[in-house]
């Protein structure tokens, strides 16, 4: 992600909005789409020295990391005071020490609603997942629905935010197969045929701008999905087209890989990061796309981006000669 352009005049008198994660895969983009349109931005994170980059996506003071740990009531609180928006974006997609599911997505969610609350903030943004259910089988997802009850109970008009897989040039899902591509002749799939709905990163930042601006109706929903559809393997068949390269995908069924994902689990606990979790497995066994009744990006004013205008430009690095192929007859090795 590049510095950002500038954008309206800033001034001391522009709004401020805390962004919880804000240096984030997602967090990031927020904060730059939010210092373009003219706030005053405070990035809250746990380890700010290792946030400064984010001061280049607006003039000088106008986006300032700031230490705050979402496991902490007085932390949380000197990052939300004096804030007209909090915007929260923090997640965790594998579990590890204290930043636990309950933690990070159920807990921490709470404590920011009920700080901003107490604290008069004028609009708060909690940025969910498609599948957040307090019935579902995976952890994840049932904390993701905890932490959205916690928010609404706290701040009736906060606006919930969920997005499908998320794409972009820093993603952890077509990279991380890209890279897997790169190195080995089969691609294994779990849930082959479970749809998904990628949504690209700028999209999801464009709709915590409307969230905050009063587009979003207060209180509401909205589910965040691409154009369109499309299985597991369909995206791995896409991505290997856009890499150029021939590489067999495995489908692994689910009863297989829960026992995989339980067995990883138990290395984790020697310290290895595991490639796959159970939980994990439980998600990918159920279709994650926007729901047919649902309030969707159309519904802010915003027309979804398609993968293929945008996956070429960051997935090319991962093609045979990487930047040096890009011509449209490339082998496929």
């Amino acid at each position: 992600m590049t510095a950002a352009q500038p954008g309206p005049a800033f001034s001391d008198a522009a709004p401020i909005v805390t962004i919880f994660g804000g240096s984030g895969f997602v967090g990031r983009y927020v904060t730059q789409r939010m210092a373009q349109a003219g706030w005053r931005v405070r990035v809250a994170v746990r380890r700010p020295n290792e946030a400064l980059f984010v001061r280049q996506y607006g003039v000088v003071g106008q986006v300032e990391p700031m230490q705050a740990n979402v496991r902490d009531d007085e932390s949380c609180r000197r990052a939300v005071e004096g804030a007209d928006a909090v915007v929260y974006c923090v997640g965790v997609l594998a579990q590890a020490g204290k930043n636990t599911f309950k933690a990070v997505q159920a807990l921490g969610p709470e404590r920011v609603a009920r700080l901003a609350a107490a604290l008069g903030v004028g609009r708060f943004v909690l940025i969910s997942a498609i599948g957040a259910d307090q019935g579902s089988p995976a952890e994840y997802a049932r904390t993701k629905a905890a932490g959205e009850r916690a928010t609404l109970q706290h701040f009736p008009k906060a606006v919930i935010l969920r997005p499908s897989i998320v794409f972009g040039a820093e993603d952890e899902f077509f990279n991380r197969f890209a890279g897997m591509a790169r190195l080995s002749p089969a691609l294994p799939v779990v849930g082959a045929a479970t749809k998904f709905q990628p949504v690209y990163v700028g999209d999801v930042a464009q709709a915590v701008e409307k969230a905050l601006t009063g587009v979003a109706e207060p209180g509401e929903t909205y589910e965040l999905g691409g154009p369109r559809a499309a299985t597991f393997r369909e995206l791995m068949e896409l991505m290997l087209g856009i890499i150029r390269r021939k590489r067999m995908i495995v489908d692994i069924p689910i009863p297989i890989a829960k026992v995989q994902g339980y067995a990883f689990e138990q290395i984790a606990r020697l310290g290895i990061a595991p490639p796959m979790t159970l939980d994990q497995v439980k998600m990918l066994a159920r279709d994650n796309v926007v729901g047919p009744k649902a309030k969707k990006l159309a519904d802010l004013g915003i027309a979804p981006t398609a993968m293929e205008a945008v996956l070429p430009d960051y997935l090319y690095a991962y093609r045979p000669r990487g930047q040096f192929d890009r011509g449209a007859d490339a082998p496929q090795p």
